[in-house]
C-alpha cells in the first residue's frame, strides 16, 4: 500500500496540482493587493472619495459608555466588503481570460484529421458487387 501511495502521489498530475494551488495562493495575494492597494483608491476617487470597505448599513448602534467605552459593538451590514470583492472577482475574472487567451494563441493548431478509409459497410458492397458481376 505504501508503495501505491509513493507511485500516486510522484505521478506528474498531483504535483502540477500542488505547483497550481501554491501558484495560485501566490497570484491571488497579488491580485487583491492591486485591488485593495491600486484599484479600489481609483474607483473610489471616481466616486467622490468613497471608500467601499467603509460602506455599511447599521443595523444596530453600538453602545458607548460615558467615558467612551463601548459596551456593545455596534451590528452592520459591510456592503462595501462584499463590493471589493465583486471587484476583486471582474478583475481576477478579466486577468485569467487574458491568460487563457494568450496561451490559446500560442497552441500549435490540431492537425487535420486523416481522410478515413471506406467503411466496413463499403467494403461489404464492394465485395458484393464484386460477387455479382
Amino acid at each position: 500500500m505504501w508503495k501505491e501511495f509513493k507511485n500516486f502521489i510522484m505521478t506528474g498530475n498531483v504535483i502540477d496540482l500542488a505547483v497550481a494551488v501554491i501558484l495560485a495562493g501566490a497570484v491571488g495575494m497579488v491580485v487583491n493587493g492591486f485591488v485593495t492597494d491600486i484599484m479600489m483608491p481609483i474607483v473610489g476617487n471616481f466616486t467622490g472619495g468613497v471608500d467601499f470597505s467603509d460602506l455599511k448599513y447599521v443595523l444596530s448602534p453600538a453602545d458607548v459608555d460615558a467615558d467612551g467605552t463601548v459596551v456593545k459593538p455596534e451590528n452592520a451590514i459591510m456592503y462595501g466588503n462584499w463590493v471589493n470583492s465583486i471587484i476583486n472577482l471582474l478583475i481576477v475574472g478579466f486577468v485569467l481570460f487574458m491568460i487563457v487567451k494568450a496561451y490559446n494563441k500560442t497552441k500549435k493548431p490540431a492537425a487535420p484529421a486523416a481522410p478515413a478509409g471506406p467503411s466496413e459497410i463499403d467494403l461489404l458492397k464492394e465485395i458484393r458487387d464484386a460477387l455479382k458481376k
